[in-house]
């Protein structure tokens, strides 16, 4: 592993993104940021985060997906990894929001963003994006927001946490490779948030409707289940739930 510690960056993503481009790179070459400007989830939402307060990192992986159909075997794996490491250090009720968000109850602790470079040998590289809540307790408007911190009462060491998650991601990477997905796909709906729940939701055009979760299909598409008993998918940004 190779970890390279940045002050201030506008992304920590793009800046690997970039360095992947022009160079090889070692796999799981790491960046850490104690700040980031243009920090951004999924779909180009915006992520805010004090500086210094929080786990702002983008690892590379390489030599992992064959396919760019399993690209969500990643995201799995990411998810899987922060959760456990959650749950290691106490962290109580922690689940995994479709798609990219990590919640300690009904609060968002973390996000992921992950992004695939195709190469010219047609070889994938994923940029791994991370941004996880650890000692922050502020975070005016955002009312769904969490921290480590904020639950816990306790500081924690943002270096150790990211170790730990690397240590976890390189396991699960392991099981992409050695093609075990069904390990994968069980552990991942296990800690699905809200599957198998009624609950609300919103659509594009700002209907709110009433589902039930059954679980996440191997495009990354949300299945629910709606009151006229047919189960419709739904892709990233088609779907909102009201909780």
């Amino acid at each position: 592993m190779k970890l390279i510690k940045l002050d201030a960056i506008d992304s920590t993503n793009d800046f690997l993104k970039k360095m992947a481009q022009d160079q090889a790179l070692e796999n799981f070459t790491v960046i850490l940021a104690k700040t980031q400007n243009k920090g951004r989830g999924q779909q180009g939402s915006v992520w805010l985060s004090e500086p210094g307060k929080n786990l702002i990192t983008s690892i590379l992986i390489s030599k992992t997906l064959s396919n760019i159909k399993d690209v969500f075997l990643l995201n799995i794996s990411v998810a899987l990894s922060i959760t456990n490491v959650l749950e290691e250090l106490k962290i109580s009720s922690i689940s995994i929001k479709w798609p990219n968000d990590i919640m300690a109850g009904k609060n968002k602790i973390a996000g992921v963003l992950i992004e695939n470079l195709i190469k010219e040998n047609g070889k994938i590289e994923s940029i791994v994006g991370i941004g996880l809540n650890v000692n922050q307790k502020n975070f005016e408007d955002l009312t769904k927001a969490s921290s480590l911190r904020c639950i816990t009462d306790k500081e924690f060491d943002i270096e150790d946490i990211l170790n730990r998650i690397i240590q976890k991601l390189k396991f699960y990477v392991q099981k992409i490779i050695n093609k075990d997905e069904t390990f994968l796909w069980k552990n991942y709906h296990e800690k699905l948030f809200k599957n198998g729940v009624p609950m609300a939701f919103e659509n594009e055009l700002n209907e709110r409707f009433m589902g039930i979760i059954q679980g996440v299909n191997q495009e990354g598409k949300l299945e629910v289940l709606l009151e006229d008993d047919t189960i419709k998918k739904y892709g990233i940004k088609e779907i909102k739930m009201l909780y």
